[in-house]
């Protein structure tokens, strides 16, 4: 019975012994968003995407290329730069489509939702490691019921649309989705 405490007690200060060397010689990384930022990466470059969509709304560009540095702003540590050769990263593109369109036909041929579409297209650049490069569109869309007047709730509609939007650009150029 005693040598069994003894062993115990000897099996306790070797294990407080070794914690410490376990501990630092562990380095764990923790990322909120699972992004894959490259260690060297400090800057990114954000293009004002153009709209070249056939239905144009005149604020889109502004809030879209906003909307996309803002969530890169706060869920990176990149700062965002005025020059592409001066960015990491670089992303381009531009919004490609705009619409409106009936998606629930009533029995009388109205509509009773509609969906806006918004597409962008956009090209990423990665300056360590080419493999990451894509071109690629994105479209996102929300459906609203067709009793409500567009224009009383379009920027809501495109507030979501572009936190859709954003989402997915930054998920594929920076946590590999």
């Amino acid at each position: 019975m005693a040598c069994e405490k003894k062993l115990r007690k000897k099996a306790v200060l070797l294990l407080f012994a070794c914690l410490p060397l376990l501990l630092c010689g562990c380095r764990v990384s923790v990322s909120l968003t699972g992004g894959n930022i490259d260690a060297r990466a400090k800057t990114v470059y954000i293009q004002t995407f153009r709209n070249n969509a056939a239905l144009v709304n005149p604020t889109l560009s502004q809030e879209f290329t906003n909307a996309l540095k803002d969530r890169i702003q706060g869920q990176t540590p990149l700062t965002i730069v005025d020059m592409k050769n001066l960015g990491d990263y670089a992303i381009e593109g531009q919004i490609t489509g705009y619409s409106i369109g009936p998606v629930a036909i009533q029995g009388d041929e109205t509509a009773a939702m509609n969906r806006l579409t918004i597409t962008v297209s956009v090209s990423f650049t990665n300056k360590f490691d080419e493999t990451q490069n894509f071109e690629q569109s994105f479209s996102r869309y929300v459906d609203y019921p067709s009793t409500q007047v567009f224009t009383a709730i379009e920027s809501s509609l495109v507030n979501d649309i572009n936190e859709a939007l954003t989402e997915d650009i930054f998920n594929k150029a920076f946590v590999n989705w």
